[in-house]
Order: structure tokens, then sequence, then C-alpha cells
């Protein structure tokens, strides 16, 4: 059977989920090349460019194009095919030989760009975008690598050294793998700093064994690829684990760390920092919490100062935090509360639809 040159499927992709990949892969192996139309309206939470980019990184063989399509849709009224019909086509102008989809007015769309409809389904796969939008949580693992990213609350600890940092981010992920289910994949994202900074002490003592961490001198060139390693580990981690993902540091609390060794910011590091949106941080407060010098940490009474600078620069980007102070436990109590608070998810309404 000679195959359609050039396929065509499109829809609103709010959100990406497995019925609408089992589609595009179907279509795909059932013509030459395939153009996939994300259609967003302006009242709809998810940006388009950001639909784009999902469907783009799953289905790397395929053209993904957005538009933007403001108009309602009535199955029944002929003025309002039309001004859709108008958005599609000037969004896919070339010829289209096939339309697939998997909804009933799919002939009606085949005409209007002189195609032929292949009616295919979602297979079983009982899933729609408005499941998704009503329960993210319950329909996660309907829901590919890059939309996970996407969705899922990140939460990060900061803090001064040996303030709890990283108990606290390894005992947040460990109380939400115990819920199960799809939170038994909860990821704690490691500090890729403390990793690098341990190859530089076993480079220094390499030379000369008798190096310690006081010892060691860091480059400001250094610090921007530490926070680039740091957004990749986080991005895997997000793309592979649950709905709540827990961060020990992120690229912009390596910014603080590079004035707390170089004496000064790095202006490299900023878009690096504002690359990845957080949903939330949680900063480890020092009062009350033992220094404990584990090889890699040094001046203690610089605490204080770290605290200030995280909390200054919190506030003035404009970032969501919660302090954490008094003993672990209350603190985990207290962190939990405001993860809770924030694993919900409230979708824009898109626009009506008449059948």
């Amino acid at each position: 059977m000679t195959l359609p040159d050039h396929g065509l499927v499109l829809g609103k992709f709010y959100p990406p989920h497995a019925g609408h990949h089992h589609l595009i892969r179907t279509a795909e192996a059932r013509c030459r090349r395939l153009t996939v139309l994300v259609c967003a309206a302006t009242v709809e939470s998810i940006p388009l460019e950001r639909r784009v980019a999902w469907l783009r990184e799953a289905h790397p063989g395929v053209r993904v194009i957005g538009t933007v399509d403001d108009v309602h849709m009535d199955l029944g009224d002929e003025a309002i095919w039309d001004a859709h019909t108008a958005i599609f086509k000037a969004a896919v102008p070339e010829p289209v030989d096939a339309v697939f989809t998997a909804e009933p007015y799919g002939d009606e769309l085949a005409r209007r760009f002189e195609a032929v409809h292949l009616g295919l389904d979602r297979g079983a796969i009982p899933v729609s975008g408005t499941a998704v939008r009503a329960d993210p949580v319950g329909n996660w693992d309907l829901l590919e690598a890059p939309v996970r990213a996407g969705l899922a609350r990140r939460v990060v600890a900061v803090g001064a050294e040996s303030t709890g940092t990283t108990t606290i981010a390894e005992a947040l992920a460990a109380h939400y793998r115990e819920r199960g289910g799809v939170w038994a994949a909860t990821r704690c994202v490691e500090e890729y700093g403390r990793a690098f900074s341990e190859e530089k002490l076993l480079a220094a003592q390499a030379k000369d064994p008798a190096a310690t961490w006081g010892d060691v001198r860091f480059s400001t060139e250094e610090f921007p690829h530490i926070a680039k390693r740091q957004n990749e580990l986080e991005e895997a981690a997000a793309r592979a684990g649950g709905p709540v993902l827990f961060c020990d540091t992120d690229a912009f609390a390596t910014a603080i760390w590079h004035e707390r060794y170089l004496g000064g910011r790095n202006p490299d590091l900023d878009p690096i920092a504002d690359a990845l949106h957080h949903d939330l941080y949680l900063l480890t407060g020092h009062e009350g919490v033992p220094f404990e010098d584990d090889g890699l940490r040094d001046e203690a009474h610089l605490r204080p100062w770290m605290t200030a600078r995280f909390e200054e620069e919190l506030a003035r980007t404009g970032r969501r935090y919660l302090r954490l102070e008094g003993p672990q436990q209350e603190r985990l109590h207290n962190a939990i509360a405001a993860v809770d608070a924030l694993v919900s998810w409230d979708f824009a309404d898109p626009l009506p639809e008449r059948r």
C-alpha cells in the first residue's frame, strides 16, 4: 500500500498524554512525513511553546509546530469551522494528504484540507486531557518524561554549611516515597558541587598528601560548570520521578557559593539559575545546629552571613521560600505541610466546545 506523503495530527495537547502519543506514533508509521499541530488558546494555563517542546522531545522524528487558536469549537456552526480552518491552514499552508484523528469530526476536518481521513484510536488507554487536568497524580503513569518534568513540583533545600540541607531533602523524598504508587518514584537530586569538591580535594592530595580542604582553591569559571551540571541532574530526575522532586541545592544556590568562595557575583550564573523553575525553596537555618566538619567544610563563623545572603537573594528574586528552624522533626513537619500545599494543579478551563 502506498503511504500518504504528508500526514497531519492536530489537537490541544492540554497536556499531552499516552493517548496522544499513541495516536502520533501510529500516524507517523502510516505516512512518509507527519506534522503535529498544537492549537492552544490564550486562556489555557500551559503555554503553547511548552506543549510544543514536550511533543518535540517525545517525537523527534515528527515536525511539531504550534498556533494560537482562540476560537471556541461548535461542530454545527459553519462560520466557526471556517475560522478554525483558516487558523489551521495558516499554520500548515502546504498540501496535506491525510488527516489522522480519533475524533468524530475527522471526516469534516479532512474534507477541508482536501485530504483523506484515516481514523485511528488511542488504543486501550482510558485517558483524556480533561482527566489529566482534573487529577495529574492519578494519571501520572500516562504522562511521558518531558510532561512529567514540566508538571512536577520542584522543591529545593538551600542553606549554609552544616545546616541540614541534605538531611531535609533526603527525609522529604523518603516520606513521599512511602506513600506508594506513583509517589514511590520520588527522587532527591544530589548536590553536584559536593562531588566536584571531593574531586578537587583528591587532586590536591595527589600533589601533596598533606593537603586539606583549606588548601583547595576555586576559579570563577568552575561555577557555571557546576550550575549547568546541577541543572542536568535535576532535569534527568524530573523526567524519571514522581509528582514532586526534591533537590539538595540548585544553580541559584551555586551563585551564593560563588560569593562565599570568591567574594563576589558571577553574572554568568544568573541565566543558568533562571533556566529552571522551582516551586518552593526550603532555607535551613543555622541557629541551634552544630557545625560538623566532614573534611569539606570550614569557617563555621560564616554561617550567619550565608543564611542572610540566601534569604536576601530569595526575597530579591521573588522566589517562594520557607525558612526552617528548630529540631529536625519540627523542620520535617513544617516542610511536609508546605509541600502538601504545593501538590495540586489549577489548570485553567479550555474554551467551551459544542458538539
